[in-house]
């Protein structure tokens, strides 16, 4: 049987103010506030009126001792808890940076792949110019093979595209009946 209750306090709340208590240590205004607290204990206990003082000089100022040492034994525990709240969320956080920095590489593979197909494809695609000179050649070697003969190219009609050459879809003109 228990007499006294169980303290579940929130460790999220718990955690949360030792870090800021530890974070308040490591601050220059809590050096300032301690030096001047030990300042004035040792001042007010070595020049005051000896019914005012509470911490004897003659035996080394036991008290002052004795808080320090207490605060020193609290300090160091919050300081360790402080230290691994934080190690637990760097170990998130490099955890996340380790998956953002695997999903960049696979982007960064799939894209490159993408475009060394891309490149292979357009090695296949024929550019206008050399469609152009390749053109030019043939209409040489027909002018080359005419062998003198008139060819008249103004005069010659315009050939009707085929179906297969096209993908546009015919549309007849309005008020034209289909034939």
């Amino acid at each position: 049987m228990r007499l006294l209750p169980r303290l579940r306090p929130n460790p999220d709340a718990f955690g949360s103010a030792t870090e800021n208590f530890a974070r308040f240590m490591g601050t220059p205004q809590f050096l300032f506030y301690m030096s001047v607290f030990c300042a004035v204990w040792l001042l007010w206990n070595t020049l005051a009126p000896e019914s005012l003082r509470f911490d004897s000089a003659a035996i080394g100022f036991t008290l002052l001792t004795l808080m320090l040492s207490l605060q020193a034994s609290y300090a160091a525990p919050l300081l360790l808890l402080a230290q691994n709240r934080q190690d637990d969320r760097d170990r998130v956080s490099l955890k996340e940076d380790r998956q953002r920095a695997e999903r960049n590489l696979s982007d960064t593979e799939y894209l490159t792949r993408e475009i060394a197909e891309l490149r292979i494809a357009l090695r296949d695609v024929a550019t206008r110019d050399y469609v152009r000179s390749e053109l030019r050649s043939v209409l040489d070697e027909v002018l080359e093979t005419a062998d003198g003969q008139d060819v008249l190219l103004q005069k010659r009609k315009p050939r009707k595209p085929s179906d297969a050459t096209t993908s546009v879809p015919r549309v007849q003109p309005a008020g034209r009946q289909s034939q």
